[in-house]
């Protein structure tokens, strides 16, 4: 089995103004995407987990431990960390090395905690508070990292208020985490409002520490107006967008809500509308 290696945070170039490009996953839950495309994707844990073969990844791709679904669906946690880890662990041996994987986080969204119907949705509830959902993510990553030191394994900040995102901060930092120091940082709990003056507020204050951010399932809006502050995001809006509109030419399925042919021009599009694609956001690996 190949040994993950840690990544490690990159020293300041020195160049004034110069950054590493944010990277722009691609969301999917079609695991076989990975070996049809180098873009770069991301994909929840349990896609790889339920499968018998995995596919080897052409290019770059993160992982997700699928947080929104189990606390929607149990209002807990089913996975322990250890089976997270073993999961991780056979991923990272069949598919190849992902950037990174998030950690078994606890979202502060008051559908998650209260729980009750959304739309068309229902969520289960954990009956949690907010500082409860954020201590009991803390210990997670700390477990995590001590079941396994080796992955690649990043810690999330959830909150609701930038005071509570703050808070946070600071209980990693009382438990001996250095987020600064951390290559990739995790932004929860942030989606529904990636794109309103409240989401850029809280993107602009964790930037401001220092920290390489990850923006959990931005959007367009969102990727225009706080991009430059993160080092990288992932979406899925693609699929809603194909969706509700016709399929590609000479495509015969009823839309394209599934197709990798519409994800990865949606994508491009989305880059393209950047300004200064070259140093805002990374093209393509």
């Amino acid at each position: 089995m190949t040994q993950p290696t840690p990544i490690r945070r990159e020293a300041p170039s020195g160049v004034p103004g110069r950054r590493r490009p944010m990277r722009f996953y691609l969301t999917t839950h079609k695991r076989h995407w990975v070996r049809l495309t180098g873009v770069p994707l991301f994909l929840k844990s349990e896609h790889f987990a339920v499968a018998r073969t995995l596919p080897q990844a052409l290019g770059p791709y993160a992982v997700d431990s699928g947080g929104f679904s189990e606390l929607q669906k149990h209002g807990r946690w089913t996975r322990t960390p250890r089976q997270y880890v073993d999961d991780l662990r056979r991923i990272w041996e069949h598919v190849g090395p992902y950037d990174w994987a998030a950690q078994q986080d606890w979202m502060c969204e008051t559908a998650i905690r209260e729980g009750g119907t959304y739309g068309p949705q229902y969520f289960a509830g954990t009956g949690l508070s907010t500082a409860e959902h954020q201590r009991l993510t803390v210990q997670n990553f700390i477990e995590l990292r001590s079941l396994a030191p080796e992955l690649r394994i990043i810690p999330v900040l959830q909150g609701e208020t930038i005071a509570d995102y703050e808070r946070c901060l600071a209980l990693f930092e009382r438990a001996g985490v250095t987020l600064a120091a951390e290559p990739v940082v995790g932004l929860g709990s942030v989606c529904r409002r990636q794109s309103t003056r409240e989401g850029a507020e809280i993107v602009t204050a964790l930037a401001a520490h220092g920290l390489r951010l990850h923006g959990f399932g931005f959007k367009t809006l969102g990727i225009a107006r706080v991009g430059h502050l993160m080092a990288s995001a992932d979406s899925l809006a693609w699929s809603s967008h194909a969706r509700r509109r016709p399929p590609l030419p000479g495509h015969t399925h009823k839309n394209c809500a599934n197709c990798i042919d519409y994800a990865l021009a949606w994508r491009q599009r989305v880059i393209n509308q950047i300004p200064n694609p070259s140093n805002d956001l990374e093209a393509a690996a």
